[in-house]
Order: C-alpha cells, then sequence, then structure tokens
C-alpha cells in the first residue's frame, strides 16, 4: 500500500474552499459530547442530489475563486455511506477534468471517521482508489477508559448484540484495531480528541497513550457548548501541567505534538487578528440530504438544539447571497464583548460559530459564547508552565538558540478546534 505523502492539515496553506456533503445523519456510536443532536438513520443522501450539487458548484466556478478545493464528507459516520461517497468522487474527478476546472489538479477529499469500518473491503477500495488525494482522521479519545466513558454503541446495535438497553457498551476496540492500518497508509494523520467534563482526569494519560500508538499529532479540544462544572477549569489545569512534565521529561516534544501547547497562545490580541473570525463559517459550504445549502454544518437542523436551520440556499435555486451576507462580514469585534477584545490572554481563545447562534439570546451569529473562557484561561497558565520549562531545558542544554533548534516541531499550530 502506498502511504499518502503529505499530512493535510495544513494543506494549501488553509486557503482551499471547504465543500462538505452531509451523505448521512446516521452512526453507529451515540457519543455522549456530540453536537449532532438530530441524528438519525432516514436522512441519507441520494446521488441524484448529491450529482445536482456538484453540477452546480463545477459550473458556479466564478463563486469558487479558490485555487483548490476540500470535498468533505461527514455524517454521522461518513464510511456507511461508502458506496455513494466512491460514486461522488468519481464524478468529480470527471466533471473537474471534463470542464477543464482550475480546481482538477488541486484537489482532496477529506474524512472524519469514528473508524470502525475502516478496514472493511469497501472502504479499503475506495481508499487504494484515491490515496494521492486523500485525508483521512480516525477519532479515538484516548486511554480505553477514556473513549469509552464517551464514545458508546447505539443502544439499537447493543440490543443486535446481546446487551441489555441500559448497558453501555465502549467502542474503543472496535476503533483501536484499525489504528495500525490508517498509520501505515497515513503515517503523518493525526487524530482529534475531545474533552468533557466527566473526563478531564484522564487527559494527561489519554495523550501519553495516543503517543505510544504511534500517533504523532493530537488534536485536542474542550466542547464548546455549557456543559462545564465548578472547578473543571482548576482540574483541567492540573492535567495540562502534568501533561507537560511528562512531555518535556520525556522528551515526547522531539517527534510529537499536542495542540493544547501553543507558543503563541495567551497573548493580548493582536490588532491584525481583530479583523478575522475564528472559524470559515459562510467562506465554507455544506449541503444535506435535502439538497439544502449551509453556511458550515453547524447550521444545518441536526446540530442545533434551540435554533432553527439556518440555511443559505439549495441545489435547484442556488445560493442566496442576501442570506449568506451576514456571515461574510463576521469579525473578533464585531461579535466579542470589550472584555473578551482587551483579555490579556485572548489571543488563541477559540470558539464555534454555530455554538455561538445556538446559544445566542437571539437569532444572530454576532453574540459571541464564552461558555470555555475559564477552561482557556487555564489551558493559558499551564501552557506558559510548559514553554518556560522547555525553554529553561533547552537552554541548559546549550540548545536555545533559534537556529540550534526545530520550533515548528515544538510548537503545534493548531489551536482549539470545532
Amino acid at each position: 500500500m502506498e502511504k499518502i505523502k503529505e499530512n493535510s492539515s495544513g494543506w494549501s496553506n488553509g486557503m482551499a474552499r471547504n465543500i462538505t456533503f452531509i451523505v448521512t445523519k446516521d452512526c453507529q456510536l451515540a457519543c455522549k459530547y456530540c453536537y449532532l443532536v438530530g441524528k438519525n438513520s432516514n436522512e441519507r443522501m441520494t446521488w441524484e442530489v448529491a450529482k445536482q450539487a456538484i453540477d452546480y458548484i463545477l459550473s458556479h466556478e466564478d463563486d469558487f475563486k479558490e485555487e483548490s478545493v476540500i470535498w468533505d464528507f461527514i455524517g454521522g459516520e461518513p464510511f456507511l455511506e461508502i458506496d455513494l461517497i466512491d460514486k461522488i468522487c468519481d464524478y468529480v474527478k470527471i466533471e473537474m477534468y471534463r470542464r477543464n476546472h482550475h480546481w482538477f489538479n488541486s484537489y482532496r477529499f477529506s474524512f472524519s471517521t469514528n473508524g470502525i469500518n475502516y478496514h472493511t473491503e469497501s472502504v479499503q477500495n475506495f481508499i487504494k482508489k484515491n490515496i494521492e488525494h486523500l485525508s483521512i482522521g480516525i477519532t479515538i479519545d484516548g486511554t480505553k477508559r477514556k473513549h469509552d466513558l464517551n464514545r458508546i454503541w447505539k443502544t439499537a446495535d447493543m440490543k443486535k448484540g446481546g446487551g441489555s438497553p441500559e448497558e453501555e457498551r465502549g467502542s474503543y476496540d472496535d476503533v483501536a484495531r484499525n489504528i495500525p492500518l490508517w498509520l501505515e497508509q497515513f503515517p503523518n494523520a493525526g487524530t482529534k480528541v475531545t474533552i468533557s467534563s466527566a473526563d478531564i482526569p484522564y487527559i494527561k494519560e489519554s495523550v501519553l497513550h495516543l503517543y505510544s500508538l504511534g500517533i504523532h499529532e493530537v488534536n485536542i479540544n474542550c466542547v464548546f457548548e455549557n456543559v462545564w462544572q465548578e472547578k473543571d477549569d482548576v482540574k483541567f489545569e492540573e492535567q495540562l501541567l502534568e501533561l507537560a512534565d511528562a512531555i518535556i521529561d520525556g522528551e515526547f516534544y522531539k517527534d510529537y505534538t499536542c495542540s493544547f501547547f501553543n507558543e503563541n497562545l495567551g497573548k493580548p490580541l493582536d490588532r491584525k487578528l481583530q479583523n478575522q473570525n475564528w472559524c470559515g463559517a459562510g467562506k465554507m459550504l455544506s449541503i444535506d440530504a435535502a439538497g439544502n445549502f449551509y453556511p458550515c454544518t453547524r447550521f444545518a437542523q441536526y446540530s442545533l438544539r434551540d435554533k432553527r436551520a439556518w440555511m443559505i440556499g439549495n441545489i435547484y435555486d442556488g445560493i442566496d447571497k442576501n442570506k449568506l451576507r451576514p456571515f461574510l462580514v463576521l469579525d473578533r469585534c464585531i461579535q466579542s464583548t470589550l472584555e473578551c477584545i482587551e483579555c490579556e490572554v485572548a489571543e488563541g481563545c477559540a470558539w464555534c460559530q454555530g455554538e455561538n447562534y445556538d446559544s445566542a439570546d437571539t437569532s444572530t451569529i454576532y453574540q459571541r459564547s464564552t461558555a470555555i473562557c475559564k477552561m482557556h484561561k487555564a489551558r493559558v497558565r499551564a501552557n506558559n508552565y510548559y514553554w518556560n520549562k522547555l525553554f529553561r531545558k533547552l537552554e541548559f542544554k546549550g540548545i536555545a538558540k533559534k537556529e540550534s533548534v526545530d520550533y515548528a516541531k515544538l510548537s503545534n499550530s493548531n489551536n482549539l478546534i470545532c
């Protein structure tokens, strides 16, 4: 099996257009922290809808001027619809070539999967066919204890397996068996770990466990929803301090990264960043099974607890630019309080645009949620400890000069992510 040669996390310098197909709202799992509150087994994309969406996008080249494109597939669990995805990708390649489209030589197919079906023949055949243009991330939350705390099988699937409805069956073993094959095919791939209130005590051991599995890049973030309990930030900081000691004392920083530690995190807000939004909502495009367009998947109805879906068009009428317009003016200042803007540790403090909308007092995208404020500040304190300790160690070894150490490896550029 040929190995992929490129780590896609920074592919095309992050300037590619992201187009997401919500191919199914079904999933084998019922993860407790999942923001997809409306998952179901009924809403699955048809080939006719997918084809019409592709035709619309490729025939409106002037509206999609980015030099590169990421064709993204999500669910639920996208690999439940691997036959449809295979057909979509074949059609995309043929049509980009036939139309002499400017994306033909600069595209990727991207997946975030729970990893359960990764080993199956249909998925492996798809990988072999497309590996030169493929990015796949498998979500594994860390140790079996942490992973199985949240990432559990659906009750219906447990019943089929003979378990009682009250029993929770974790999915760690079903995912971990596919990690070696995944890393053989995508050796530079990173995983995404999610932290919620219940699993804070397992952060350190989980990151180290993922390193032991051969995963070199661990992207890890706190959920943006308001799930945090009193003193969670204290426990969070304690875990990150212990993790910092483990990474530095064990010299994992030489070959491994963890996105919780970033050299640029926790500074006053750079004025150049005030006119930027944290995410690409409005600059992306998501399509659901009914052929509706959204500025981001988080604005589809199955992603929202309390608000109505925010559609910006559909495959029949195209994109309504007036409905898209509010997203094009989004920046930090327009949706942040003065306290957030002037915060001494503002840089690196993240948000999710869909969660902002869902948790706002009114149906606005201009009210920033601050549910993770204390968690961010705890992360900053631990991050300062990490870099102070690391620089002292490097200075002691006589390699503190910038030209003598690969800072790109020491400082992972990923911040909190959705």
